[in-house]
């Protein structure tokens, strides 16, 4: 694929990053090595990138996960966050609320002192949640987000709601991105609702991967361009995509900077220029 020259610069906030590749074994979805994804991302004008590990088996846990991306970011435009899970089902569902008063960790399960260890190690720089696939974490282990108050990418969309993200996350002490618009695959009211939420929430953030709507996007950037931020969602999406489609939108030149780099940078400092 072709190099894109949009003069613009360019940070990710949402991308994929699988211990494993290393080896080029794949573990859930695309196979990429991160050489290969440091070479897509470039290819896009993407010059940092929020990575985070994907999906691992159950019971396995993220603390190997973690690790593995912390250590292949080194020396490379890669920004690790630590993916964390729970024992909490994160439904609304009327059965779900019961179990989880009786829901427990277990020795896979992110616990406080996890989540004080990774914010505090300077190999990590925010946290992923994808509650829909790996639980909520319980009580204790939010209050720690909320202690240590760094960013917390949640993916969000037909499993776990973003009215579901209400109940649980937002409102708390710590800024919450919703990735895909809260909307993933593909759910139009369910991004719509999202941007209803940024006149409620002032550490609501979106991130756009995986949005193919021009107007959705277009109706967060004009009404709120200082709480939208790319995110490529690769490798299951190449990042030129990602790109060419905020490149396409009728908004001005300073709301694509703000969307592009300039929200992400504020959120996390790590993305600004000169940081490496």
């Amino acid at each position: 694929m072709l190099e894109l020259n949009h003069g613009f610069r360019v940070v990710d906030v949402h991308a994929r990053l699988d211990p494993d590749s290393e080896e080029a074994v794949a573990t859930r979805g695309r196979e990429i090595s991160p050489e290969r994804l440091e070479r897509e991302l470039h290819q896009a004008g993407v010059v940092r990138a929020v990575v985070a590990p994907g999906r691992r088996p159950k019971g396995e846990g993220y603390l190997r996960a973690n690790n593995a991306v912390a250590r292949m970011s080194v020396d490379r435009p890669f920004v690790a966050f630590a993916r964390i899970d729970g024992p909490r089902d994160p439904s609304s569902r009327a059965s779900a609320r019961l179990r989880n008063l009786t829901a427990s960790r277990d020795e896979s399960h992110a616990d406080p002192e996890d989540v004080e260890q990774y914010a505090y190690d300077d190999r990590f720089h925010g946290f992923t949640l994808a509650p829909a696939v790996d639980g909520l974490p319980d009580e204790e282990t939010i209050t720690q987000l909320e202690n240590v108050g760094l960013p917390v990418v949640v993916h969000a969309g037909d499993a776990f709601t973003p009215d579901d993200a209400v109940e649980t996350l937002l409102g708390r002490d710590f800024p919450v991105v919703l990735a895909g618009f809260g909307g993933y695959p593909l759910n139009r009211d369910l991004m719509n609702r999202s941007i209803d939420l940024l006149d409620e929430y002032d550490d609501l953030y979106l991130d756009t991967s995986f949005v193919r709507f021009r107007g959705v996007m277009e109706r967060a950037l004009l009404e709120h361009p200082d709480r939208v931020m790319f995110g490529s969602g690769a490798p299951e999406s190449h990042p030129n995509v990602g790109v060419m489609e905020l490149l396409t939108l009728d908004v001005s030149e300073d709301v694509m900077r703000r969307a592009f780099s300039k929200n992400a940078a504020r959120l996390v400092p790590e993305l600004a220029p000169g940081e490496q």
